[in-house]
């Protein structure tokens, strides 16, 4: 029997996985008003249950810490992009980090596409990656057109930049990885 899908509460939240009781009680309220079956106009029962089931995990101290341990697991696998004490460094790890800052946004657009967004934070992260090491990456595929920063400083994806992704991934034969690297990673939870 096949493990249930790894399903992320904080995306599904839109809250940061650093929010406090307070603000998930508060989104867990509001999206429960919109999602609630009895909403003649937006309700969903099976949002709402799964909605629900965050609510009940995310609220309780002990199942949260639980829960955070096998969600920083499961987007490291997910995510994972190239091992950073591998990467050389100079012009190769460059062109390194610019695919690996092109895959993960191109995966979160096609994954994600209604929220195909990602913080720095989250780039040093899923790369391993210092931040002072992206910012010459960032100012390259911003001037080159390939990403976009929003206001609220969250990088996405353009479509020259989507382009550029999959000629990148294509030339290492990696697209049909990255779809079954998502697929077993979800299996894994």
């Amino acid at each position: 029997m096949q493990a249930p899908a790894f399903v992320d509460f904080y995306e599904l939240l839109q809250i940061s996985p650093n929010a406090d009781a307070d603000t998930i009680h508060r989104v867990y309220r509001i999206l429960a008003q919109r999602f609630h079956p009895d909403n003649q106009e937006t309700g969903n029962p099976e949002n709402f249950k799964i909605l629900t089931e965050a609510y009940r995990i995310l609220a309780e101290p002990e199942k949260r810490a639980a829960y955070d341990v096998q969600h920083r697991e499961t987007r490291r696998l997910t995510w994972r992009i190239f091992d950073q004490s591998t990467a050389p460094m100079g012009v190769d790890g460059e062109k390194r980090k610019r695919d690996g800052v092109l895959t993960l946004l191109y995966r979160k657009r096609v994954t994600t596409p209604d929220q195909p967004y990602l913080m720095l934070k989250e780039l040093e992260d899923l790369l391993g990656v210092p931040k002072e090491h992206l910012e010459f990456t960032v100012w390259y595929l911003r001037e080159s057109q390939l990403i976009h920063r929003a206001d609220s400083g969250r990088f996405s994806i353009t479509l020259k930049g989507v382009d550029a992704a999959e000629q990148a991934l294509e030339r290492k034969g990696s697209i049909s990885l990255l779809t079954s690297a998502s697929t077993s990673a979800s299996r894994v939870a």
